[in-house]
């Protein structure tokens, strides 16, 4: 059974759908980033996970609970941060946490060693325990909007955009605590910080216009929606030689570039097909034909981010061609 699952939700606010068919699972141990332009459907989809919204139709679950049907017993499962997580700034960051645990159910015999953990989990022990909220930096106000999440031992936590505002430093030290808790929770998490997702995420979902538009990890992700694989070779041929070595292994091989960059030697662009057999032999092929006049050869990895521009704009042509089939 998934830690999370949800089934055709869907949202609208008057005629505009904020989601409509969201379907997706989370399983339990699992560190899933949630991805989309804003107004995309993220955290409607997250607040109506948290039992903070109905849905339209469709269906939620935590750990097999329905979220609309059983929203105490759900949420006992679920911990969750906001976006712009609101925190009083007059309490002690123990006192906050304490009152948030007994909010949450925890037994008051239990209560301080709960919040002990959450402190430990997100570092906040030694430098955060005592002080007033409204003293701390954004970093750690983050910190304790994850320990608070924490508090009910939950089976999944959901977390909307928890790097929002932070420095790199900040940054590395929220990815740190995230991938701490991969096989000990199910993890679903907002961001526009894609680099970070592709690094602490196990895969991804990417959501545009109300609708799950990928799905997968990052890999099976660029071969799906990156057909070709790009390399960049700097060396001393000219850019006709080149072209007619490729293209003689591969007609469709596109060769760019040619500007020189230094000593002489020139920086070329190459793109392949997925499943042109060159992509496992260019080296092969390049250097024997060539002896002496290569400098290098690298291979270009398409990142999350181009990924997630691709399919948006697939689902953004998608639509309009849609549109353009209703209005005929």
């Amino acid at each position: 059974m998934p830690a999370i699952s949800v089934k055709n939700l869907t949202k609208r606010y008057g005629s505009v759908a904020a989601i409509s068919g969201v379907s997706f699972e989370v399983g339990r141990g699992e560190v899933v980033g949630f991805l989309g332009p804003n107004g995309a459907g993220k955290s409607t989809t997250m607040r109506i996970l948290a039992g903070l919204q109905t849905a339209d139709s469709g269906t939620a679950d935590i750990c097999g609970e329905s979220v609309a049907l059983r929203p105490e017993v759900a949420c006992r499962h679920l911990g969750y941060m906001p976006e712009n997580n609101p925190l009083p700034e007059d309490l002690r960051v123990t006192e906050y946490l304490r009152f948030r645990a007994k909010l949450k159910g925890v037994p008051r015999g239990e209560v301080a060693g709960r919040v002990d953990e959450a402190m430990e989990a997100c570092d906040l022990v030694r430098k955060a325990r005592r002080r007033l909220i409204g003293t701390l930096s954004k970093g750690f106000r983050q910190r304790v909007g994850i320990a608070d999440s924490l508090l009910g031992s939950p089976d999944a936590i959901v977390l909307d955009e928890p790097t929002i505002g932070l420095d790199p430093h900040q940054i590395l030290g929220i990815r740190r605590l995230i991938n701490s808790l991969r096989g000990k929770m199910a993890v679903l998490i907002s961001s526009h910080i894609l680099p970070e997702i592709e690094q602490i995420c196990d895969r991804v979902i990417i959501i545009n216009q109300g609708r799950i538009v990928a799905s997968g990890t990052t890999e099976a992700l660029r071969n799906e929606f990156i057909p070709n694989v790009s390399f960049e070779i700097l060396g001393t041929m000219s850019a006709e030689a080149l072209k007619t070595l490729l293209q003689t292994r591969d007609p469709a091989a596109k060769i760019a570039g040619g500007e020189e960059a230094r000593d002489g030697a020139r920086r070329f662009r190459v793109s392949i097909s997925n499943e042109s057999p060159l992509v496992n032999r260019l080296l092969e092929v390049v250097y024997p034909a060539f002896p002496g006049e290569i400098r290098e050869l690298s291979l270009k990895q398409p990142s999350l981010e181009d990924v997630f521009i691709a399919a948006t704009r697939r689902s953004w042509e998608i639509s309009a061609a849609e549109g353009s089939s209703r209005e005929k």
